[in-house]
Parts: structure tokens; sequence; C-alpha cells
């Protein structure tokens, strides 16, 4: 907003009352910001989208530790900021390539995952990635579970992580799991060909407004993020993609038990 009506963190500054580098620490989340400094910003800034507003001060007010928390100073910080990203979402996208979404892991396939990492974690490193990776799954036992429609590609179903009985545990789980009203699983067949995209894992979390999107990607230096709206274009674009390229809901379910057969 601030970028937008071409003001100064100096002039923000000024509003409230406080030190410039208080300004940048609470635009970049590293300092918290009241409901109320954000309503007197959005007034000065000029921002009429008055939905946008109130949904910026609900997080405000709403701000308080999650249980991501306690691994703070134990897991590197993009592993929490995506466990709280996907938190506050009220409906997430995936696209898999080469693993199987995070959210929908066994135990098994987590520590097949973690064990593989380069260079090598320790043994408490990997079972910390694992906890933390079934904790995230806490998303679907919200009050209000989380809406989830994830895209997995064949490739990544065979994909044999931990051995054949890890994998064949954790295709009957995806099927299990996509049982539930409020989780989505399609499978792109390999002879759809070609795909858009670089291969890595995309996340696409969608806040209670459109301008509270975000893109996450997986790197092998961590999660990046992503909010400006040509970059959620491009990521919309891509996901729409594998919307038409992948078989219904059903039809993904029965692709994912014949391969869990011949395994």
């Amino acid at each position: 907003m601030r970028v937008a009506a071409g003001a100064t963190t100096e002039y923000a500054a000024g509003l409230l009352g406080l030190d410039r580098t208080k300004i940048s620490n609470m635009e970049s989340g590293t300092r918290a910001i009241s409901a109320d400094r954000i309503r007197t910003l959005a007034c000065n800034y000029d921002c009429t989208d008055q939905t946008y507003v109130d949904a910026l001060a609900a997080m405000a007010i709403e701000r308080k530790r999650g249980w991501w928390d306690q691994y703070r100073g134990s897991l590197p910080q993009g592993l929490l900021d995506v466990a709280e990203l996907e938190w506050h979402a009220v409906r997430v996208r995936t696209a898999q390539i080469v693993h199987l979404p995070g959210l929908l892991s066994t135990e098994a396939y987590a520590r097949a995952i973690f064990s593989a990492a380069l260079p090598p974690l320790s043994p408490l490193e990997v079972e910390l990635r694992v906890a933390h990776r079934l904790q995230r799954q806490r998303v679907f036992d919200r009050q209000v579970p989380l809406q989830y429609v994830g895209y997995v590609h064949e490739a990544a179903l065979r994909m044999q992580f931990g051995g054949s009985n890890v994998t064949r545990a954790q295709l009957h789980h995806l099927v299990a799991m996509s049982d539930h009203d409020h989780i989505e699983l399609r499978v792109v067949p390999v002879e759809r060909g070609v795909f858009p995209g670089a291969g890595q894992a995309l996340l696409y979390a969608e806040g209670a407004v459109p301008q509270l999107d975000t893109v996450q990607l997986d790197s092998a230096h961590g999660p990046e993020f992503m909010h400006a709206e040509a970059q959620l274009a491009k990521y919309r674009a891509h996901l729409d993609w594998m919307e038409e390229a992948s078989l219904p809901p059903k039809q993904s379910r029965d692709f994912i038990h014949a391969i869990a057969r011949h395994l």
C-alpha cells in the first residue's frame, strides 16, 4: 500500500510516531503491527479496499504463537514459514513432479525423503523434520479444515523413496486422504507429455483476499516465497494447466491403486 501510494518510510514513521527502521521491520514481518496502526496507514495511503484492510487487521489481531514455534531455533526459518503459511491459508493448491505432497506424507515416506538430503542431515535433524512435516497436517484438523487440491505427476507416484513397501503404503495413504471432502487429488499421466515450469514443487496458498495470496517454491537452498501479482498470475496459470491435464478425482484414485498393486 505504501509503495502504491508513493509514500516513503519516513512518511509512514511520522504517521505512527516511530523510527523509520521499525516501519521496515513491520513491512518485512519481523516486527508486530497492531490492527489500529494498519488502519491508520491504510487511511493515509488512500487505500479504499476495505475488505483488504479488514483482512490485514484480522491478521494483526490473531497474531499469536503457533505450533511451529516449538521448532524455532531447531529447524530452518523457511520450514516454519511454510507451516505458518498453510495454517492461515483458506485454500492450498500444489503441484508435485518428483515428490508426493508433504501435507499427505506418511512418517516412513517423509523419513526417506529427509534421509536423502545433501549435505547429509544428522539422525536428530531428520527426525525433527519428520515430526514437523507430520504436524503440518494439523491444518486438516482445524475447526474449518484447509481446502486442499493436489496435482501429482505420475512420475512422482512411481518414485520409490524408501523402497517398494514404503511407497506402496504412501500411495494407499494418498487414496485414503483423498476420500475426505476437503482434499482433492488429481494425477497427471505421463501421456500428457510436456508440462509447464521447471519441475520444482509448487504451493499456491490463497488468503482471505486475493492480495494475500502467496506462492511457495521448493529449491535446493530452502523455500522461496513470492507475492507479486505478475508472479501469482503465472503460477495460477501453471496450476490451471495441471487442472486441465489431470484425471478427475475418482480416476486418479483408481490410477494410484493400479500403481500400488504393481509395486
